[in-house]
């Protein structure tokens, strides 16, 4: 079955069975191409810009906070009220759009549930349609699931509010191709949600919220502002009813937080701390430069120098401008079976929460709904009141000395390398698979965290400060001697059905392949998005 009609200039290469044709109806289809049509040109040459800064960041620039935007930094400015419902964001916790997942963390007692179609989701065909549909039932409170083995799964009478985070700017979505060019894969999982769902969102009285990712500059928040606008326009939604929270997960964003908030106007619901993708940023944007070298994953906490003053930062921005600075995620998962590992993985995620808690955030991420009450017993000690908009922390004085102060450089080990090329092998096997969120080692691993993991053994390859903890140096040779060892451990650990059922000797290829190259790849994820389905 396929769509009929499509508008003029439209292909969709991705197959519709009926429970799909209503999510990708001629009127959906047709609000995305005019999306596109109009903002697609701005998208690429904003793309062209991060490629130019790049070239900059290769000959020596290092970050800075904007000239020509200080007056926006020093004025007197707040962004506009948020709904009631979004005054108290304590808890929010976050997950991909699997029906079972959407069910569950709605129900799991947090403030907030971040359905994501970003890095917990394989972007294959299926999970970005269904996901859609999951998202639809939900909103209307029609979801549920009943499994083999016979659980029913249905939505609590009490739910966290609903947040959407589509893909990045950087993202194609193939399947669906406006005047022969591939859409926006955030124009695409955005205008589909907001299409099908910002009316009667508003109708029950909540709103169209969203999470957005991956920005590099206030001018790629000026064009999902405009985005916003006109889809509000088009649907005739009052402007303003969509509230979003931006990830701040690149260090040239760190920079420009005041103007981001800025250039969102009505549209503005926060900041976010994005901690993983915000260490592989600053690897993807300093790599070439001799002196800039990052120690291996399980070294670079939240109280490291660079960490710590980008967090502080991102706070004293937020409630200047009267806007909530939500705290980013532990990594820890609960331990099954494991009563004394368990005990130490919830401690280590108080022990993350107080400090965010303590430092002024007004809520945090966790990955599991174990977490919820874990998280929000450490706002509860920390804190009073729904949020610490009113801690202005006038005390905090980041400069842009403190947020380049890249430390710790060491220690590199061969555990460290070795658990990278095994997390980067491991986590590219399920997500080619169809899989975006994976528990290695009882860690949530997801692209961001890969990301950093892949990143980092390039960079100690090629920098001469990539050097191990007994003197050895980092090279290309020893890399590809570890790689078929680290893929026969994962086989070795996972037990053969596992490893069958997911694609782990294509991801080795796909991680050997972006090791060997000179060129640093922009994502791991879109290197290997022409292999799924």
């Amino acid at each position: 079955m396929s769509v009929s009609p499509l508008p003029d200039g439209v292909e969709i290469n991705g197959a519709i069975p009926p429970e799909y044709a209503s999510i990708l109806s001629s009127e959906a289809v047709s609000f995305l191409a005019a999306l596109s049509r109009e903002f697609e040109p701005k998208r690429q040459c904003l793309l062209a810009l991060r490629a130019q800064h790049q070239v900059a960041f290769g000959q020596g620039a290092q970050p800075d906070f904007l000239e020509q935007t200080a007056s926006i930094r020093a004025a007197d400015w707040v962004i506009d009220p948020v709904p009631e419902e979004l005054q108290d964001r304590r808890v929010e916790i976050t997950g991909p759009v699997e029906r079972k997942m959407v069910i569950n963390a709605l129900n799991s007692g947090a403030d907030v549930f971040m359905a994501d179609f970003e890095d917990s989701l394989s972007p294959v065909w299926n999970n970005l349609i269904q996901g859609q549909i999951n998202l639809r039932d939900a909103v209307r409170r029609t979801i549920t699931l009943d499994t083999p083995e016979g659980k029913h799964y249905a939505l609590n009478p009490q739910v966290a509010v609903l947040f959407v985070r589509p893909r990045g700017w950087h993202m194609p979505e193939r399947h669906l191709l406006v005047d022969g060019q591939a859409i926006s894969a955030s124009l695409f999982d955005f205008g589909l949600f907001f299409f099908h769902n910002a009316r009667t969102q508003l109708a029950y009285g909540t709103g169209p919220y969203f999470y957005l990712p991956k920005m590099e500059s206030h001018l790629e928040a000026r064009l999902w502002n405009s985005v916003f606008n006109a889809a509000e326009d088009q649907l005739d939604i009052p402007r303003g009813s969509i509230k979003a929270t931006v990830l701040i997960e690149t260090i040239p964003a760190a920079f420009e937080m005041d103007e981001i908030l800025h250039e969102l106007k009505s549209h503005s619901a926060g900041l976010n701390c994005g901690r993983w993708d915000y260490i592989f940023s600053c690897i993807k944007k300093l790599h070439q430069h001799p002196s800039f070298m990052l120690a291996e994953r399980e070294a670079l906490t939240m109280t490291t120098p660079f960490m710590r003053a980008y967090s502080q930062l991102l706070i004293k921005t937020c409630h200047c401008r009267n806007a909530h600075a939500i705290g980013g995620m532990a990594a820890q998962i609960p331990v099954r079976n494991d009563p004394e590992g368990n005990a130490a993985a919830l401690a280590k995620v108080g022990v993350d929460k107080h400090r965010e808690a303590a430092d002024g955030h007004d809520g945090t991420w966790v990955a599991h709904p174990a977490l919820v009450q874990v998280a929000r017993d450490a706002f509860d000690i920390e804190k009073l009141g729904p949020n610490q908009i009113q801690r202005k922390r006038e005390d905090v004085h980041v400069t842009r000395e403190d947020l380049l102060d890249f430390q710790p450089q060491a220690p590199i080990t061969e555990q460290g390398l070795r658990n990278n090329i095994q997390v980067s092998i491991e986590y590219m096997g399920a997500w080619l698979a169809g899989q975006g969120a994976v528990p290695i080692h009882h860690l949530m691993e997801d692209a961001a965290t890969a990301e950093i993991s892949r990143s980092q053994v390039w960079h100690w390859i090629r920098s001469p400060l990539g050097v191990l903890d007994d003197g050895r140096k980092v090279t290309l040779e020893l890399v590809l001697s570890m790689i078929p060892e680290e893929l026969q451990h994962i086989r070795n650990e996972l037990g053969e059905a596992a490893f069958l059922a997911g694609k782990y000797p294509l991801a080795a290829e796909v991680v050997e392949s972006l090791v060997v190259n000179d060129t640093f790849a922009d994502f791991m994820t879109l290197a290997a998005y022409e292999y799924l389905d």
